[in-house]
Formats: C-alpha cells, structure tokens, sequence
C-alpha cells in the first residue's frame, strides 16, 4: 500500500489535516449542542425529553444520521495521526519524543479537566489525553498491524454491551433501576437537572463536577477508552499509508467514499427504524439498538474524510478551504468556545434558557456560531500564529514563551 503513495507536498498534507480538524470541530457541535441545551438523557434517547414531532424530528433524524459519533470519530483518528506527526518530527530532531509526548498531553489533561469540572462536562480532552498515554508506545507498528488492533479495540465495547444486555436479568433490582432512570428519567429527575443547570454558579459546577467524573471513570472504561484509543491507532494506520494527507489519487478516494457511505447509512437508518419501531426501549435501545449507529458511524466518518481529501485535492474554493483551515489551526480555542458560548446561552449564568429551546431551534444557533467561527478564526491568523490556547498549551509545553504576534 506504501507504494501508492506519491511524493508529498508539505502544504498540502497540512491543510488536508486542518481542513479534517476544522469541518469536524463544527461538526461536534451538531451533537454537543443537544448537551448544552437539554438534560442530559436526551442526548441517547430521543424521547427522554422534548417535543420530537416535526421540525423537531427531522432535526433529530438528520442530526443523528449525518453527526452523531462521525465527527468525533475523524476527530479521534485526527488525533492518531498526530501523534504521529509531531513524534516523527521530534525523533529526526533529537532521537526521542517521550518527553514531548507526555508533556504535551499532561499539560492537555490538565486543561481537559479544567474543562470539564468547572465549564462543561461533556470534555473529550480528559479521554484524549488518558488514551494518548496508552497508545504511544504502539506507534510504531506497521499500518495494518495498527489497523487490526485498533478495529480489534474498537470492538470491545461492543462486547461489553452484550454482556451487559445478557446479565441483565441477574442485576440487582436497584441498579437495574438506576440504569432505567438513566435512559428514561422521571419528570422529577428530569426538573431537578434543569434546576441545577439553570440555577447559581456553584450549582452548576457541582453537577457538572458529578457529571464529569461518571465520564472519566466508568464511561471511560467501558466506552471511551476502547473507542477513542483504537480509533486513534486506526489514524495512525491511515496517516502512514497517506490517506489523511490527499495524496492518494482521487479515484481511490472516491471509491473509498462510495463504499463507505453505501454501507454507513443504511446501518444507521435501520438501526434509526428498530429503535423507533421497540419505542425506544430502555432493553432494546440502550444495548442492541446503540450498536447500529456504533459501527454504522465508522463507515460513514471515513466517507467523509475520502470526500474532504477529493476537496482538498480540487484546485476550486481555495478561500473556503482557507477559512476552513483556519478553524482546524485553532481546534482546542475553537472546541472550548463552544462550551463558553453553550453556557452563555443555556445556564444559569447567562441567559438560562437550558431545557428552553427545541431541537430545530438547536440548528439555528449551531449555524450561527458555525458562522461567526468561520470568519473569525481566519481573521484571528492574520495577525497571531495561534489560537490562544493553542498558544498557551505549546508554551506550556516547550517551557517557554511561544512567538504569538505575527510580525
């Protein structure tokens, strides 16, 4: 497969990995807006809360069709693949990365669970960086052996949801309850999130505290790690072979978008028509009825990244391209401004309209901070080599003050 590859343009290999980065940090927020806005049971399961007729279902089936676990599985191979990117650049400098990657990724966990305990607990960096640790001493495998063990990781949970669904009947009668309360909240439950989230600062921070350590410990084990971790060496496996850098031809990428999607979407349809059709079943849907959308997301996520490769290659919208650049160049400013605009919006701090606005509406506020993060982040660049955080986390990490100012 190496053979394949043609010469690199360096250019080229950059804005094919910040075009990714960028078109998935806008494409998180399709699915991160609905944990801003809503409690957080609707995020699963459609009809824990909300109108879901009209608008408001369409705005769901598409949501859920086109982004839900997509762009945060680009994100996830992203990822992969820089770490291989910086630690190869490193190793030709100096013969280690150790320091480097360990570093840099402290300095993002500590960031990811500033995050997550006092802004939002929805983070993504916490169990970046905790699978970042993991991975790093597989980076050197050849392509496919990354490729297998990472779809042989990636297929764990899938495993640990099986055997969830078949002890459930020999659970205790309390935890089983608590899992249906989970998918399926009271009304009380469901008022006294809303109270929290729409109520004082220290409110707010407790349940997103609570929230957020459910995320790093259990779900971490039994989801996070084995998903993000083997999506991660599956990145690293396409970044070796070229994939990731637009210097396959574009026959190769179209076909790889035709087959994947041919085969992404009609597994996640289906899976969308069982749910609907078992009503949303805590028994069904929790367990059998999440594994359509799991494995169909993979397929459709890699049709994606052949089609934003065919873009990359295409000699038209340079200025779109350059936009869209330009919000990858600043992913981690980009991503925790979602999180400072959705508490402005929906907590108690700003203007408490959490548990307010449906999800059609949801789509009307993701296409203007769409809108506002496209012009702004190209124009940003013009005057500083960064992102602010960007700039603060390869300070931190190198010991010493970055260039910021464009001179």
């Amino acid at each position: 497969m190496e053979s394949l590859v043609s010469p690199i343009d360096k250019i080229n290999r950059i804005q094919s990995l910040d075009l990714l980065r960028g078109i998935a940090i806008l494409g998180i927020l399709i699915m991160n807006i609905q944990s801003f806005a809503m409690p957080s049971a609707a995020y699963s399961n459609p009809l824990a809360y909300g109108d879901l007729t009209g608008l408001n279902l369409w705005a769901w089936i598409l949501s859920h069709l086109f982004a839900d676990q997509k762009f945060m599985s680009i994100f996830s191979v992203l990822f992969g693949a820089g770490i291989i990117l910086i630690t190869e650049k490193k190793e030709l400098l100096t013969g280690s990365s150790v320091k480097l990657h360990y570093t840099r990724n402290l300095i993002l966990l500590l960031i990811g669970l500033i995050h997550a305990h006092l802004i939002w607990y929805g983070d993504i960096l916490v169990a970046y960086a905790l699978c970042s640790f993991l991975v790093y001493p597989l980076r050197k495998l050849s392509p496919r052996k990354l490729l297998i063990t990472g779809i042989m990781i990636v297929s764990v949970p899938s495993i640990l949801n099986g055997l969830f669904q078949f002890f459930l009947p020999y659970m205790p009668a309390s935890e089983l309850q608590d899992l249906r309360m989970d998918w399926a909240p009271t009304n009380e439950l469901i008022e006294q999130e809303i109270t929290a989230f729409s109520g004082s600062l220290s409110s707010q921070i407790k349940i997103n505290s609570q929230k957020a350590l459910f995320l790093e410990t259990f779900v971490f084990l039994i989801l996070f790690l084995w998903r993000a971790g083997g999506l991660m060496l599956v990145g690293m496996a396409l970044y070796k072979w070229g994939v990731l850098s637009a210097v396959r031809s574009r026959f190769f990428y179209l076909k790889s978008a035709f087959y994947s999607l041919t085969i992404g979407f009609p597994i996640v349809i289906y899976g969308m028509y069982m749910n609907f059709t078992m009503n949303w079943d805590f028994q069904y849907s929790m367990f059998i009825g999440s594994q359509f959308n799991y494995w169909g997301s993979l397929f459709i996520a890699y049709g994606y990244i052949s089609l934003i490769m065919v873009f990359t290659q295409s000699d038209n919208h340079n200025t779109i391209k350059k936009y869209l650049a330009s919000i990858g160049q600043m992913a981690l400013t980009n991503y925790i401004l979602h999180s400072f605009i959705g508490i402005l919006i929906f907590f108690g701090i700003g203007f408490g309209l959490f548990g307010k606005i449906d999800r059609s509406l949801q789509m009307l506020i993701i296409s203007a901070i769409w809108i506002f993060q496209y012009f702004a982040s190209e124009k940003w660049l013009n005057f500083y080599k960064f992102g602010p955080l960007e700039w603060v986390w390869r300070s931190l990490t190198y010991g010493k003050k970055q260039p910021f100012i464009r001179s």
